[in-house]
């Protein structure tokens, strides 16, 4: 990547942060004043940066569409949606829909919760990847090799008491989790939140997302959650038929 593009997409991070003016951006990007500009008009004329009446720059217009555009064009997502607010309809519960992309799972999909407690998940934000059930799931998907290079590479942040200590532990949930075909995450990257998912697969077989459902203590138990994971695996496994052409047609099931 030459250094000018590489300049250029390092300025929209910033800009995700809040507003910015030039010599914020020439400061983060280490570089003259004149350079920064010359970046920036080049982003505001493809509607990536806006400039707005105060001098500071924002994210464009045109960058939101591109991110929406790119989110609606990934098949599984249109597939699964019916299905997850189909499952939130039965259990009330915040439900995910997650991919791994390029070293991060993602969330591109949620169903809020009926609930007042709602959780703070945002559809294109990075999961905790060493806690998330829907992590352990995509990556208990990867062969032997890429899971230890993965998880030689990770951090692995205490959030709880709860939380994966270091990669042996972490590989050993991904050697459990490949071997029973689900994933939970009890307190593990907040003590009072709870989730169960499971995996949706494609014509080969393999994962290529994976789904949840979550909530607090104060809405049901972890003990209680658990109880919904036959229905998530087979929502899961409705969505997969559908994807994958073998079963066109939503799942039927009133939740029992």
């Amino acid at each position: 990547m030459s250094q000018t593009v590489d300049r250029a997409l390092s300025i929209l991070p910033l800009l995700a942060e809040g507003p910015a003016d030039l010599g914020q951006v020439a400061d983060r990007l280490g570089v003259h004043k004149s350079t920064a500009l010359r970046l920036l008009r080049t982003l505001h004329e493809h509607g990536l940066v806006y400039r707005q009446s105060d001098q500071r720059y924002r994210l464009g217009a045109r960058l939101f569409a591109l991110a929406q555009e790119a989110v609606e064009n990934l098949d599984i997502r249109e597939i699964a949606h019916p299905h997850l607010v189909r499952l939130n309809e039965i259990c009330g519960h915040t439900v995910h829909l997650a991919v791994y992309e390029e070293g991060e799972v993602l969330y591109i999909d949620k169903v809020e919760s009926r609930y007042p407690v709602r959780m703070y998940s945002r559809i294109g934000k990075p999961v905790a990847i060493t806690v998330a059930a829907v992590a352990k799931l995509l990556l208990a998907d990867l062969s032997e090799t890429e899971r230890r290079t993965v998880a030689d590479k990770l951090d692995y942040p205490m959030y709880t008491s709860r939380s994966t200590p270091n990669a042996p532990a972490f590989l050993r949930e991904l050697e459990k989790v490949r071997d029973q075909g689900w994933a939970t995450d009890l307190g593990g990257h907040e003590e009072s939140i709870n989730c169960v998912a499971a995996p949706l697969t494609g014509t080969d077989g393999r994962v290529v997302a994976a789904m949840s459902v979550s909530a607090p203590n104060v809405v049901v138990t972890a003990d209680e959650l658990l109880t919904l994971l036959p229905l998530v695996r087979r929502t899961a496994d409705a969505i997969s038929g559908e994807y994958s052409g073998r079963t066109p047609t939503l799942a039927k099931d009133n939740g029992s």
